[in-house]
């Protein structure tokens, strides 16, 4: 098959239909994108033999992904979390290694064959743990922050020790190359810190009057950082992210994600495919029962050490089982170093199917546990009290009642705080974003951090002594929670919620929901409203606009900014 576009279109023709019986079957799409790599691999269709074009796109696709992330990684972050994600990434590390080493030992690997197989069980997947925190929109919340800040941990311990296998492999000396590598990112970092907080600004304004030459720039963007770090010794990833989080401050950040997401999908489909076309195994019957063995150590072992680790740092057992999660599997950059040890001379490519085996297997079993993590906590919440320190750095219990609670504050939550406040000053405002409940408390509201996905958390909050309880957090499942509590209290207050569907908006009212609101349909209600009223009347659209041009000023003030992005005349 020597035609790479009749080669493509019958890869993504496959990757359609497996696709199609997913959605059918309420699975991930990841898990289809997986078996379609599996299907068009060696062991059956044979559809991308000596394909370099779809090995391409998955570089791609993972620059950009790498490069949305960073554009939602602001430096507060990392000053956020990042002595927990440090201590975490380190801690787990440093467990898998040592544990995976002694049963390497023991089901009676060698000692070089053991050493490399521990340390490729150490790194997880960061292409695709983001892509589902993505999904599930947890980019932003606190576990999703704190996974991001240890998963850079662990892509760095990686990039150092492919450095050093490849040194090992070339005989050069690993130190000097460290080192080296070490000071050339050290400059270039240096370099583009003032470029992106005085230059970039000012291109930024420019690019961003037409749509297509923003678009444009992205991409040049993030694809020229990426090259520039990969001639410096790092790799792809590392270059775009710190492309994207470069950008991260100007305000034409969502903008630029929201413009580059579909590419992003399209590209990243590539990289499960390869990923998925890689189970080519001989003679793998007797190592059976050591993928069993190692799959178990990465499913549970990392996550546990994740849970006790964060609740020894007094985090939630939630927020501590949600961060495990995400180092459930053993992703690209393992297999890279075992590929480097077979390269080396030191590996059998035995190995090199062993622990893509692995791999397989503990992206499939992390995947669902990702997806239907909210379920399963809920199951097993009693279970990891004991991980839990009496006094949560998260929880900051409120110590009085409020009548006016608000659920997440985001866009639709500034316009209720500003309802409250010409009605009573007892309100509160719980959301998950630290840096949200810190500004709101610089101003003197009310406000703290919580997860509104813990039932015990809503009732330590005091929602079942409230009055009225607004939420604008739009998942179904998380309101559906908040009226179970309710009701199963016997309560209750006046119940305003959040939804994206008219279906799911259908549910919640027959749940007993005061009052759905439909963001993307208010705009339009309240301007047929004005349109009734005011008639011909210009007057009543004057006294409309100065209220509008009001409110705009203020969340200008707040940050609320989204660019002016001219469209371009043909």
């Amino acid at each position: 098959m020597d035609n790479l576009f009749i080669q493509f279109g019958l890869i993504i023709l496959v990757v359609l239909g497996v696709s199609v019986i997913m959605r059918f079957l309420k699975q991930p799409l990841i898990i289809g994108y997986i078996i379609s790599g599996i299907l068009v691999g060696p062991l059956f269709l044979d559809f991308i033999r000596g394909s370099e074009t779809i090995s391409l796109f998955s570089e791609m696709g993972i620059a950009f992904l790498l490069f949305i992330v960073g554009l939602h990684l602001s430096p507060k972050i990392f000053k956020e979390v990042g002595k927990i994600s440090l201590v975490t990434g380190i801690g787990q590390i440093l467990f898998t290694s040592v544990i995976g080493y002694f049963i390497g030992i023991l089901l009676g690997f060698s000692v070089v064959t053991s050493i490399y197989i521990a340390v490729a069980l150490t790194f997880s997947s960061t292409i695709i743990i983001l892509k589902l925190l993505s999904d599930k929109d947890s980019l932003e919340k606190l576990y999703g922050k704190i996974s991001i800040g240890f998963l850079l941990v662990q892509d760095l311990v990686a990039i150092l020790a492919l450095i050093v296998v490849s040194s090992l492999g070339s005989g050069a000396g690993a130190g000097d190359i460290l080192i080296s590598t070490i000071l050339k990112g050290v400059v270039l970092i240096a370099v583009l810190i003032p470029i992106s907080h005085y230059i970039l600004p000012k291109f930024g304004d420019f690019f961003a009057k037409s749509q297509e030459l923003l678009f444009v720039f992205a991409i040049s963007w993030g694809l020229g950082l990426s090259l520039l770090f990969l001639y410096s010794g790092f790799s792809i990833e590392v270059g775009a992210l710190i492309a994207g989080i470069m950008l991260s401050m100007s305000p034409y950040s969502f903008e630029i994600s929201s413009k580059l997401k579909p590419l992003r999908d399209f590209f990243l489909i590539s990289f499960f495919i390869i990923l998925g076309s890689q189970m080519v195994f001989a003679n793998i019957n007797s190592l059976i029962l050591p993928t069993i063995i190692f799959s178990i150590l990465v499913i549970f072992g990392n996550s546990l050490i994740v849970i006790i680790l964060m609740g020894l740092f007094g985090y939630s057992k939630k927020t501590g089982f949600m961060s495990g999660l995400t180092v459930a599997q053993i992703g690209e950059f393992s297999l890279i170093f075992i590929a480097l040890g077979v390269k080396a001379g030191h590996l059998s490519q035995e190995i090199l199917s062993f622990v893509t085996l692995i791999s397989l297997i503990t992206i499939f079993g992390c995947t669902y546990l990702i997806v239907y993590s909210d379920k399963i906590f809920a199951k097993i919440s009693p279970l990891l009290t004991i991980f839990e320190k009496k006094k949560i750095k998260e929880k900051d219990i409120p110590k009085k009642d409020y009548d006016y609670i608000l659920l997440g504050y985001n866009r639709i939550g500034f316009s209720v705080i500003r309802a409250f406040s010409k009605i009573t000053k007892n309100f509160l405002v719980v959301d998950y974003n630290p840096q949200i409940v810190r500004t709101l408390k610089d101003e003197g509201i009310d406000a703290i951090y919580g997860d509104v996905d813990d039932s015990e958390f809503l009732e330590d909050v005091g929602i079942c002594k409230a009055s009225v309880v607004v939420s604008t957090v739009p998942e179904k499942e998380t309101n559906q929670l908040i009226l179970d509590v309710l009701r199963r209290n016997k309560v209750n207050p006046i119940s305003i919620l959040t939804s994206r569907q008219i279906p799911d908006a259908l549910e919640l009212y027959k749940s007993g929901a005061d009052y759905v609101i439909l963001p993307h349909f208010l705009g339009g209600e309240y301007i047929s409203k004005v349109i009734q009223t005011a008639k011909k009347q210009r007057k009543y659209y004057e006294r409309e606009k100065e209220k509008e041009l009001k409110i705009l000023k203020e969340r200008l003030k707040k940050g609320h900014k989204h660019p002016e992005i001219e469209r371009d005349r043909k």
